[in-house]
């Protein structure tokens, strides 16, 4: 498959790789910086565009690692195209331009792909297989942590990052996210969520860089979310799902825990060695080729993307009014 990459940036540099390691062809970079462009083309033995118009007469699919509020604007043109399109988390910021995107990927038939690479992690995937066998029992609660750390560059470094306009939200929209993500995906449909955020350790940004929240799921169950930029020195992401005849942990991409009450969850076993997070990424990777070649739905598709988002902006939502808000609201 050919591909076109949409944005040079430091997320382009990471989807240059898995391309070629998929060993489909990276045939076209684009960025509004032709230098930049340049630069990352030429290491793939691909073409530069300042456009993505200019370049869509040569591939088959566009991945885009843009900044999140060009998401959705930069999809629909992908689409209209007829191009399929795997695009960075978030989906975009706001969910009027999530749905303005699922409307044209339902008019146009073609694949759309939301980055959620962490689903495609092997000791995520075996709680999930936990989850949904019932070897945990009915689920009760789930506890995500993201506690990472960026320093004051990190925002200084791009004039878009830790803006509400362009970034849509800092710690939880565009890191804790993923693992926000993993949270509902096991959880299933959130109805209401309570949360706090705080801008503690970085200055000149207009988000938060520490968000917490509990979020009450259509069947009852409560999970417990903490996202972060500030602190340091930075952690891995720790999952664990508790349900009434068995829990399931992962921490540093590895499958610590996982124990029952009855035979359902024998043999499940523990995943001992660690599931980079990149070979995820190639998953998923290899999960939209196969879903384009196939003519089948992907993995994570924009409704997946619009309901991590639709959380996330209830957390926002919820820590703004300093009460609960419904999922509806």
């Amino acid at each position: 498959m050919r591909f076109a990459l949409i944005g040079a940036g430091a997320n382009g540099t990471v989807h240059a790789r898995l391309i070629e390691a998929l060993d489909d062809d990276l045939v076209a970079v684009v960025d509004h910086d032709l230098d930049r462009a340049q630069q990352l083309a030429d290491q793939y033995g691909a073409r530069a565009y300042a456009t993505a118009a200019s370049a869509y007469a040569e591939v088959d699919a566009v991945s885009i690692c843009l900044p999140s509020a060009l998401h959705a604007d930069a999809a629909i043109e992908a689409l209209y195209a007829g191009k399929h399109v795997l695009v960075e988390k978030p989906v975009d910021i706001t969910l009027a331009a999530a749905d303005r995107l699922i409307a044209v990927q339902q008019e146009t038939g073609l694949t759309v792909s939301v980055i959620s690479q962490r689903r495609f992690q092997e000791p995520v995937r075996t709680i999930k297989d936990a989850v949904d066998s019932g070897a945990l029992g009915r689920i009760t609660s789930g506890i995500v942590e993201s506690a990472f750390y960026r320093p004051q560059s990190y925002y200084d470094g791009d004039g878009w990052r830790g803006t509400l306009a362009i970034d849509g939200g800092g710690a939880l929209m565009n890191q804790g996210i993923h693992a926000l993500d993993l949270l509902v995906w096991m959880l299933g449909k959130p109805v209401q969520v309570s949360a706090r955020t705080g801008q503690l350790a970085h200055e000149n940004i207009e988000v938060e860089d520490v968000a917490a929240a509990t979020i009450t799921f259509e069947s009852g169950a409560i999970g417990v979310l903490l996202a972060s930029t500030a602190a340091y020195p930075g952690s891995p992401v720790r999952l664990s799902i508790h349900g009434d005849r068995g829990t399931a942990t992962m921490d540093d991409d590895r499958l610590v825990a996982l124990t029952t009450a009855g035979a359902v969850g024998e043999g499940l076993g523990l995943v001992g060695e660690r599931s980079a997070v990149e070979l995820a990424h190639l998953a998923q990777y290899r999960d939209f080729v196969g879903a384009v070649t196939e003519g089948r739905a992907p993995a994570v598709g924009l409704a997946d993307g619009r309901r991590s988002l639709a959380t996330v902006l209830a957390v926002y939502e919820s820590a703004r009014r300093g009460r609960p808000v419904e999922l509806d609201e």
